[in-house]
């Protein structure tokens, strides 16, 4: 090895010898022609670079190819960005660009249109094709490092203000920049990017929508025009994922809410629910087996106040971090004289719970508790609120009022592993009974802003990750996002389309147990602090509730399904016997009803299946003499069947009973 020689370490361990000036490119050529096309970037001791930019000493190298999924999509988005914003720049002049991120399944760029108002959506198929012709283009991307002066100078000088006020603002005087060039058209970016446009997939990526949106996301500011759009490696993902967004505004259950009556939200109670018979049904089916689990799990249940005094939030940490969420009540005093309340000079304010901790706090306070008693697992289905902003508020995915399938476990050092495991198994069970299968593990790490102490946090970081590991599960860390009093595990559950939602989690906290002061008295008789771990399953129940009618797309588990069976009249002499068949299907446990309505049957079918109900038994003059029903399962490609009223009374009921309760 010669002084002007790089050592470049591959991932096998492998050791290559590469001469100065050596980029990532030049050691996939070396490695192989196949590798060096399909080579997108690289990773070089650990961050991110540009296929073409030289290494600067010795170093780690991975490459990155479309194998590397996550990491490819990033960079091809990124790139997808550029490109979105040389083809608006090239069909409308004097147009600014201002930032263009890739996000999760896309990327989007704001602009800021000259002489126009803001782009719409006709605009996009005239963009797209630009776009096209820039990836056929196939131009160099090369990285620049420009001085800020420079940098700034140069922005302005070409009416780009927008760009120059983001180098001013963010990068400090003396600082280098990097600019990325692609042909002629250049902009401001940290990189990487691919080598050439032409890397890109053209058949791959699709303009979405437009947006309004503020400079900087404040209202005070310039609005600009913002495009979204989704890229991805292949056609193939492409149309899978267009496939998903099709089947999830199929599957919106706002649309699904309405079409099978379960709730409605209204503006005089932003951000709470009103949940008509059919969704209770649902939410009942939902919590009374969530209760069935947690008792034979040794939870015990208990109901904690709406309204606290401000000094609970002050003591846990929650008054600090997020008072702001917090919906506060002066304490009034009535004043039945003056029918005016009745404030003092510095009134107490309580404030509506927005989570169940210091309330079971409380509760595990009261008497002495023994090492014997532990481990407590305390258990409620909370009503909490909090005050999210109006924008935020989507359907039952984000509401401001919610309930929590919430639990407690007090516990000693040597039982939070168990407990964890414990924990796990319960959950992986409650989500295969609910129909969804797979899921994935994070576990988040400290946030900055956070209460107690290093060796506190580093303890509870290592007694989670040796929990997790204990209940055999794969993980992925993700630093800073642990609550402020603990680390936790989030669960992150696959849904019947793709899509991901972070439902289960549980907490280790050393540090409420000590801010509240509370303990339990040891076998030595000394008191120690008991571990608390904050745990849910479903989380809300709200949103829970949402996410299932997505999954099944309202097409329910008979055990769910808030209307069962339908009995249905062809003929007015059927009457009397289809109320006989759904008073005897209401003794069996099953939730029927009778439509006797004067209309005909095509027209029934088609309003009940709309209204996804499971089973449709249609009966007729003959069904009443023979006492049978024909039996029309919703989605079902089956001929419509003939049962007897008792065949069909035990195929139901036996369908019907919740997963928890078969034998």
């Amino acid at each position: 090895m010669t002084d002007a020689s790089l050592r470049i370490t591959l991932p096998d361990g492998s050791v290559r010898e590469m001469a100065q000036g050596t980029t990532p490119g030049d050691v996939a050529a070396s490695i192989g022609a196949g590798l060096a096309k399909a080579a997108l970037a690289a990773r070089v001791n650990g961050d991110l670079w540009d296929l073409n930019r030289p290494l600067e000493g010795d170093t780690q190298l991975a490459l990155i190819t479309s194998k590397d999924a996550e990491e490819a999509l990033d960079i091809v988005r990124h790139d997808f960005a550029h490109v979105l914003a040389e083809a608006v720049q090239e069909l409308f002049p004097g147009t600014q660009v201002t930032i263009g991120p890739s996000i999760e399944d896309g990327f989007y760029y704001d602009f800021a249109p000259k002489d126009r108002g803001p782009f719409t959506e006709d605009d996009l198929p005239v963009i797209e094709a630009k776009m096209r012709e820039i990836i056929a283009r196939n131009q160099p991307i090369t990285r620049e490092v420009w001085n800020r002066e420079e940098a700034i100078a140069h922005f302005n000088s070409i009416g780009e203000t927008y760009k120059a006020q983001i180098i001013d603002d963010i990068i400090a005087p003396g600082e280098p920049i990097t600019v990325y060039r692609q042909g002629e058209w250049m902009d401001l970016c940290r990189g990487p990017h691919l080598p050439s446009t032409g890397k890109l997939n053209p058949e791959a990526f699709k303009l979405t929508k437009v947006a309004g949106a503020y400079w900087r996301g404040d209202h005070r500011n310039a609005m600009l025009s913002r495009i979204y759009g989704t890229a991805w490696l292949s056609k193939k993902d492409l149309e899978a994922y267009l496939h998903r967004i099709e089947e999830a505004e199929k599957r919106d259950h706002r649309k699904l809410g309405r079409e099978m009556d379960l709730f409605h939200l209204q503006e005089e109670a932003h951000g709470s629910v009103f949940w008509h018979p059919n969704g209770w049904v649902l939410w009942q089916a939902l919590e009374q087996y969530m209760r069935r689990r947690l008792t034979r799990a040794d939870y015990v249940e208990v109901r904690t106040p709406q309204l606290y005094h401000n000094k609970f939030w002050k003591t846990s940490g929650h008054w600090d971090k997020f008072r702001a969420g917090m919906f506060l009540v002066p304490d009034e005093i009535p004043n039945i004289d003056t029918e005016e309340p009745t404030l003092g000079e510095h009134p107490d304010f309580l404030a509506i719970k927005p989570m169940n901790c210091p309330g079971h706090i409380q509760i595990f306070d009261q008497g002495i508790k023994s090492y014997r008693d532990l481990p407590i697992r305390m258990t409620e289905f909370g009503c909490c609120h909090r005050n999210e902003p109006h924008g935020a508020l989507h359907g039952l995915m984000r509401v401001r009022q919610f309930t929590q399938d919430d639990a407690h476990i007090f516990c000693r050092d040597d039982q939070f592993i168990d407990e964890t495991i414990a924990f796990c198994q319960l959950l992986q069970t409650v989500y295969t009974d609910l129909g969804f299968t797979e899921f994935k593990v994070h576990l988040a790490t400290r946030p900055e802003l956070r209460a107690g102490s290093d060796e506190v946090w580093d303890r509870a970081e290592k007694g989670l990750e040796e929990a997790v590991k204990a209940a055999g599960y794969e993980f992925k860390v993700f630093p800073g996002e642990g609550a402020f009093y603990g680390p936790k595990l989030e669960f992150h559950l696959r849904d019947a389309i793709g899509r991901t939602w972070q439902c289960g989690t549980i907490q280790l906290d050393f540090v409420l147990p000590e801010r509240f002061d509370i303990s339990y008295v040891s076998e030595d008789g000394s008191r120690q602090r008991p571990v608390m771990l904050h745990r849910a399953i479903l989380g809300s129940l709200e949103r829970f509730i949402a996410i299932l009618i997505e999954n099944y797309a309202g097409k329910f588990p008979l055990w769910l399904a808030p209307r069962q069976v339908v009995v249905a009249t062809i003929v007015s002499d059927a009457n009397d016997y289809a109320v006989e068949v759904t008073n005897a299907l209401k003794a069996a446990g099953i939730r029927a009803e009778a439509d006797i309505r004067n209309e005909k049957i095509n027209y029934k079918v088609r309003e009940h299946s709309l209204g996804k109900v499971p089973y449709l038994l249609v009966v007729g003059k003959r069904e009443a003499e023979e006492r049978t029903v024909a039996v029309r399962r919703l989605g079902s490609d089956e001929k419509q069947q003939v049962a007897s009223l008792d065949e069909i009374i035990e195929r139901l009921r036996e369908e019907g009973t919740p997963p928890d309760l078969r034998g």
